[in-house]
């Protein structure tokens, strides 16, 4: 695999990065969970997805980040994208953007067990939320 020079990448690039990944770690969750048709499968997986849902695990998350990470969170939450999804607002949309920064800085700069660890507490939490809803 190529090596993501992950300094020279802008906090929107990362936020890039960082959905793909997250989506992949929440696949990989849903089906862990029993194997259903891809339907249900979609369906599960978009309440870990959506940006409110991204945007409370970023507040949920704070304190536990170190300060690089908090940096991260924020540039990438200060980011201007040019538009917001029809779907959210746009201080839920800014949060999502922030948390998808951190898993995509996590990701490109190889700290593989610090972003396993922060993506299983994030599924742990909206698991929480989801059983308490």
């Amino acid at each position: 695999m190529t090596e993501v020079p992950w300094r020279d990448l802008s906090p929107l690039a990362l936020a890039y990065l960082g959905d793909a990944v997250w989506e992949l770690v929440v696949r990989r969750h849903v089906i862990a969970r029993g194997n259903r048709r891809p339907d249900d499968l979609h369906k599960a997986a978009t309440s870990y997805v959506r940006a409110d849902t991204q945007a409370r695990l970023a507040n949920a998350l704070w304190a536990e980040l170190t300060e690089p990470e908090q940096s991260m969170l924020r540039r990438g939450r200060n980011a201007k994208a040019g538009h917001v999804r029809k779907s959210t607002d746009v201080v839920s949309y800014r949060y999502s953007t922030g948390f998808e920064s951190l898993i995509g800085y996590l990701y490109a700069s190889g700290q593989e067990g610090r972003l396993a660890a922060l993506c299983t507490r994030a599924l742990a939490l909206v698991d929480e939320w989801e059983v308490q809803s």
